[in-house]
């Protein structure tokens, strides 16, 4: 009765290793991930996980400097490369010098994480440029870098995760960085779609606010300021001399 009683304990226990183990990535160093803004904050977390549990990353950084120290603080395993995704000409190469990489075998991972927060804002305060500029980046570059290794990733079937933010549910302010932040949910949804039958996995991963160099309140307060002092003095007297003072409450 007793063998009976561990019998009924043991077996639930295997199948659900079984059903555990077999979620687990295997011969994972020969697997090829990008990512992308590899400089500070996640991406360059993500890039030293990655490259410590024995996958060959390929990092994009936006600059020398932090492609340098990557480099220095990881393993053989992982390569730097320079790539500004508002560039065409910059993710035409990047793309050629993954596809001399990996191959055959193809692109196994891309993480679209290279973002900007932009300037923080009413509307009204800012320009088109100021409002573009965090677009390029978020939701037009990621685009971008993505159709360049689309054809490696489905060679590999592989599986792309787009960094968007809870921004792009949300919008706590003006500015163009929710706009694209809503934009790649948007296109994250219509690209599932689309690679489902090719065996493309995506993903999109929504973070909160986390204290990392792109969301530091006393930037954003400091930008706020700088324009404050370009503004008519029609738009000051609408918000009132004390806005910025009440805004503060961002930190």
């Amino acid at each position: 009765m007793i063998f009976v009683y561990i019998l009924c304990c043991v077996i639930p226990f295997y199948i659900w290793w079984k059903i555990r183990d077999g979620f687990r990535i295997h011969n994972i160093d020969d697997k090829y991930i990008l990512i992308t803004g590899c400089d500070t904050g996640f991406g360059n977390h993500a890039a030293r996980t990655f490259d410590r549990k024995g996958l060959r990353v390929l990092a994009t950084c936006y600059t020398e400097e932090g492609a340098a120290k990557l480099n220095a603080e990881t393993s053989d395993r992982l390569k730097t490369i320079q790539l500004d995704v508002t560039v065409p000409e910059n993710v035409k190469r990047v793309s050629e010098w993954v596809d001399e990489i990996v191959g055959s075998s193809g692109l196994w991972g891309l993480v679209n994480n290279a973002g900007i927060m932009g300037t923080l804002a009413p509307m009204d305060w800012l320009t088109l440029e100021d409002i573009r500029q965090p677009i390029e980046v978020n939701l037009i570059g990621l685009i971008h870098v993505t159709l360049a290794l689309l054809p490696l990733i489905k060679k590999a079937k592989g599986r792309i995760v787009n960094i968007s933010s809870v921004g792009g549910r949300v919008a706590a302010s003006g500015g163009g960085y929710f706009s694209s932040k809503y934009g790649v949910e948007g296109f994250n949804d219509s690209l599932r779609r689309d690679m489902k039958a090719f065996g493309v996995k995506v993903s999109c991963i929504a973070p909160g606010l986390f204290r990392t160099p792109l969301s530091d309140p006393q930037t954003v307060i400091n930008q706020r300021i700088q324009i404050w002092h370009k503004l008519q003095q029609d738009i000051k007297d609408q918000y009132g001399e004390n806005y910025i003072a009440v805004g503060k409450y961002f930190k």
